[in-house]
């Protein structure tokens, strides 16, 4: 039986047939069980080395696995006009998220960086929740605000002020590719909501010009920065990360040496089981193996956009732009991770999504599959309370 009403009981919801997407559910999966079994490689010898137990990290990553799978679940059952009506205390969540992490005593500093909180059984780095939530708010307001966004400056610049908001307090932690990711993520949202390009064009030029400056004037930055330009000029400091990724990367040929038979990752290559978990593949895997893990990533970015193309043609804008949101997010975070690892880009510190060993991460990304799935199934479906099937677009409404 099909869901008839986005409204009845969650029990009722349980005993009907959702509507899943086999193609987004498939590579979600694939990236999720076959991130398991890469991370599994590329941490043994770091746990047993720092922890005594080779797969402490795995089994960590395991159990946020399970978390956000059941989270995911979760949101199937959640209507997304819910969701929609939730996003200004989504929005004050997220900037909470952000204040609380920088209060001394409250959030944990690791290597210079002031990232994580601890909550409940686990260490929680905020931008990540923070994220999904401002996404969830920038996709409201552009519904109840599409007029004014789309025919003003001042409009433009409403949701991209919040955000820019959200942006300093990441660079206060510091952490420069989250802001970057999520400004990227807003600017696309606002930017197939059909805000001008004019406006798009000189908030774009001057976030890219103040970044550019926080880049070259900050030391450690700076340093990252040139460690890119030239890493085998200073091997051993600077470019040391990149050049033992590049080594790994090239260790790999056509055909990979094997799964688990890394050398980079027996204590040569840094973050080998976060940041650079890309490297340990692109060497086990080789270049075909690395192809393959691209092309799903593509798929997926693919697939999501495709899922926010088909809301906007039955006007369902909320879940349109949020789709695009969730895709840009994922799709640039590998994009970038997979870019760092190569040496096309400088590092950011930025995880492969999935993949890379980080249980906050994940299981946000799987509350994200989770969502866009929820979307998927009321496209299928049309499970919205009749009132809002009746309603079509307008302008600006509270």
């Amino acid at each position: 039986m099909s869901l008839q009403s986005a409204t009845m009981p969650f029990p009722a919801q349980l005993k009907t047939r959702l509507q899943i997407d086999p193609v987004l559910t498939a590579v979600a999966t694939t990236l999720l069980l076959g991130g398991l079994v890469i991370l599994a490689s590329a941490s043994v010898s770091i746990s047993d080395n720092a922890i005594g137990n080779p797969f402490y990290y795995v089994e960590r990553q395991a159990a946020a696995a399970v978390i956000g799978v059941i989270a995911a679940f979760l949101c199937l059952f959640v209507p997304m006009h819910v969701w929609q009506k939730l996003g200004p205390l989504m929005l004050l969540v997220g900037l909470a998220l952000l204040v609380v992490v920088l209060i001394p005593g409250v959030g944990h500093t690791v290597n210079g960086s002031t990232r994580w909180m601890r909550i409940g059984f686990m260490n929680v780095q905020v931008s990540e929740p923070a994220r999904l939530c401002l996404l969830i708010f920038v996709a409201g307001h552009l519904v109840r605000r599409s007029k004014s966004v789309r025919e003003g400056f001042p409009g433009f610049m409403r949701p991209m002020l919040l955000v820019s908001l959200a942006c300093a307090l990441l660079l206060a932690e510091p952490d420069f590719g989250a802001a970057i990711v999520l400004l990227a993520t807003a600017l696309a949202m606002l930017f197939v909501a059909g805000a001008r390009v004019r406006d798009f064009c000189l908030f774009f030029g001057v976030a890219v010009i103040s970044m550019a400056a926080l880049a070259v004037t900050s030391p450690y930055r700076l340093q990252r920065l040139t460690g890119f330009l030239d890493p085998w000029a200073d091997p051993f400091d600077s470019g040391f990360q990149l050049t033992q990724s590049l080594i790994a990367i090239g260790r790999g040929q056509w055909f990979g040496v094997g799964l688990g038979d890394s050398v980079q990752k027996l204590f040569y290559l840094p973050e080998a089981h976060t940041d650079f978990v890309f490297a340990v593949f692109a060497e086990e895997f080789g270049l075909l193996g690395s192809f393959a893990l691209i092309v799903l990533f593509a798929v997926l970015a693919w697939r999501i956009f495709q899922l926010g193309i088909r809301a906007s043609r039955t006007e369902r804008l909320f879940e349109a732009y949020l789709s695009i949101g969730i895709g840009t997010w994922l799709g640039l975070q590998a994009f970038i991770n997979i870019g760092v690892n190569m040496g096309l880009l400088p590092t950011k510190g930025l995880t492969l999504p999935l993949i890379s060993y980080g249980r906050s991460s994940l299981i946000v990304a799987m509350i994200s599959i989770g969502l866009l799935l929820r979307i998927h199934h009321e496209l299928a479906t049309d499970a919205r309370p009749a009132n809002l099937r009746s309603k079509k677009k307008s302008g600006d409404r509270e």
